[in-house]
């Protein structure tokens, strides 16, 4: 799995602004969310990431999961008592999460959208992010 160059760049770019290097795990790992993205837990990434790296271990894909968090190259997305999940959308959106299906889905959020939730904040209050998730669920699970 062969990271796109666009992606390439903006990955060493982001490690080297933090004082790391790019390696083919990280590269590999980053190339698996951006694959498919839905979301997927740590173990979903680590099975995903086996079949085209068998030697990468669980503990590394666990690493390389905490290095892009940390470099803001994806998103942990938490609902309450499910494992965490990984969300390599950058755009300020929002999560729908069904809970018949466990699928979750991006809901893009109009810049109007935005500007009403921050100037909901409290005089003197600022926000570097929102983080809205619905709950409930999806049209496939409706009787």
């Amino acid at each position: 799995m062969n990271l796109a160059p666009e992606y390439k760049a903006r990955l060493d770019k982001a490690l080297e602004h933090s004082g790391q290097r790019s390696t083919k795990q990280r590269e590999h790992i980053f190339s698996v969310l951006l694959e498919k993205r839905d979301h997927p837990t740590a173990d979903e990434v680590y099975a995903r990431a086996k079949s085209d790296m068998p030697t990468i271990s669980l503990a590394t894909v666990y690493n390389c999961l905490e290095t892009l968090v940390e470099t803001s190259l994806i998103r942990q997305v938490n609902f309450e008592r499910e494992p965490t999940r990984y969300c390599p959308n950058l755009t300020q959106h929002a999560h729908f999460y069904c809970r018949e299906s466990g699928e979750i889905v991006d809901i893009e959020l109009s810049d109007e959208a935005i500007e009403t939730l921050m100037k909901a904040l409290p005089k003197g209050f600022s926000a570097r992010h929102i983080d809205i998730a619905y709950d409930g669920k999806c049209n496939g699970c409706h009787d």
